[in-house]
């Protein structure tokens, strides 16, 4: 008996990993990774020199500092010091990631943007929030996962050509989607559970707090003080969403609420805290819990059969 259910274990553990799944979800979440690295670092150009020279308000001491000076905080922004170099190298990872976006070279233009996302942390290091880390998480699965395989520049040319298409029922595409989801789950678990050591999410407080700071507040929800049990309701039911993530977005049953849930949650936190770019990447990131068989329906794409063994 014993030896039987560890058998079905480790089937049921081969088929979770290295079952053959549709890359069609992967190719939209590169579309919309992709926008927000270059909309993001668009942004940086405003502040480029502030930010990312060493005679700005981030000296090279201090970022190195923050790292304990580990060899790992590596930077491409400490190779150049002048501003025509800042700025050329700067220029030169927009188109990257504009590539990247495209689907031209995917995989090259993959492993680079992810490349220079942690390199543009590593650098700025002191200046970041939670955008920026789910920049690189989501980058860093997408480069190694076939994402380029449709909805991309290179399959058309594969088309024009008159080439075979890629594949795009493959094993390496559920990998990739399972490395994602599982670190969502990850995220979602530590950001609920840090929560109840917070006397405000256990009285129900914490979502007016959120509401009544001016720092935050891109729309006026300070007329929810009239209505403290509805206040409450929303913070505890957003924390036992939260806590819970992590078991129920699993089965097919439950998964529709909690991917549906964390839509609402973070379009809320984008619209009336100020965070719209936030909202949006961790929007982005439950794509991935997302058939790829709805969004070809929803996109009017054809079904991939799988590829052969």
């Amino acid at each position: 008996m014993i030896k039987s259910y560890c058998a079905n274990l480790l089937n049921a553990w081969d088929r979770f990993w290295f079952n053959q799944a549709d890359c069609f979800v992967l190719c939209v979440m590169r579309i919309l990774v992709g926008i927000m690295l270059v909309y993001t670092h668009c942004v940086w150009s405003k502040e480029l020199m502030t930010f990312f020279a060493d005679s700005g308000v981030l000296a090279r001491d201090y970022t190195q500092a923050l790292h304990g000076n580990s060899w790992f905080a590596w930077s491409h922004f400490y190779w150049f010091q002048s501003p025509t170099m800042l700025w050329v190298v700067h220029a030169f990872a927009i188109v990257i990631f504009a590539m990247f976006t495209l689907g031209i070279f995917t995989r090259a233009t993959g492993i680079l943007s992810f490349l220079l996302v942690v390199s543009y942390a590593n650098r700025a290091a002191g200046a970041l929030f939670g955008l920026d880390q789910m920049n690189a998480y989501l980058t860093m699965y997408l480069a190694i996962a076939p994402c380029g395989h449709a909805l991309s520049v290179d399959a058309w040319m594969r088309t024009k050509r008159g080439l075979a298409p890629l594949p795009q029922v493959t094993t390496w595409a559920n990998v990739a989607i399972r490395l994602l989801q599982c670190h969502l789950c990850v995220i979602y678990f530590f950001a609920g559970t840090g929560k109840l050591l917070g006397p405000a999410w256990w009285g129900g407080e914490a979502i007016w707090m959120s509401f009544a700071s001016y720092e935050y507040q891109s729309i006026d929800m300070t007329w929810m003080v009239h209505y403290p049990l509805v206040m409450n309701a929303i913070t505890l039911s957003t924390l036992l969403w939260e806590v819970s993530y992590a078991y129920l977005v699993w089965p097919k049953m439950t998964r529709p609420i909690m991917v549906g849930m964390a839509i609402l949650v973070h379009a809320g936190i984008g619209l009336t805290m100020g965070m719209i770019t936030f909202g949006y990447i961790m929007i982005v990131a439950n794509v991935a819990f997302i058939s790829s068989a709805l969004l070809r329906k929803v996109l009017r794409q054809p079904v991939q059969p799988p590829t052969s063994p």
